[in-house]
């Protein structure tokens, strides 16, 4: 009897461990990196971007209205190490191959950047767009467009208006001057 006990509870002890490792996720890891030396993050809500002041398609202002913010975060090889970029790389890659994360489209080569475009949800309705984007020379950046129900064939709409919101207010070009 006491040896049932015994292992009962050791059993017992060795399952409510297992069930309290934390999974390592995409916004876990912002959680932890966005005050750490090499780092920025910026968060942006949609509004900041002043998507009102650009003449959008009907599909392209029901993306806009789907979208609520932007989290982005990058690590800069001028203000880290190769080490520590490489060891953070490796996390990112590791947290983007759950099979929560679905491949949208990959470009680029080794020698100039990559850049990687994955969702969450199925292929009408998405939770989550991640744009992750590595470059030898300058380190990495991800972006996570997060919303509420939005549909990939109308973000992707968007593309032909990026470059008309407003960056400037919104801390982007910041954020893209530490890369570089």
């Amino acid at each position: 009897m006491r040896a049932l006990i015994k292992y009962s509870t050791i059993f017992g002890v060795f399952s409510i461990c297992l069930a309290c490792t934390p999974k390592l996720s995409l916004q876990s890891y912002f959680v932890d990196h966005q005050e750490t030396a090499g780092f920025m993050a910026v968060d942006i809500p949609m509004s900041f971007l002043n998507p009102d002041q650009i003449e959008l398609t009907d599909d392209q202002n029901q993306a806009v209205e789907s979208i609520d913010k932007l989290n982005m975060l990058a690590y800069s090889l001028k203000d880290g190490s190769e080490d520590e970029f490489t060891s953070e790389l490796a996390k990112i890659k590791t947290i983007l191959k759950a099979e929560v994360y679905n491949d949208l489209m990959r470009a680029g080569n080794t020698s100039d950047g990559k850049v990687q475009v994955l969702y969450i949800g199925d292929d009408s309705e998405i939770d989550e767009l991640i744009v992750f984007g590595v470059s030898p020379e300058y380190g990495f950046a991800i972006v996570r467009v997060l919303g509420d129900d939005m549909e990939l064939s109308k973000i992707m709409k968007l593309r032909n208006v990026v470059d008309q919101f407003d960056t400037k207010n919104a801390n982007v070009e910041d954020f893209m001057k530490f890369l570089l």
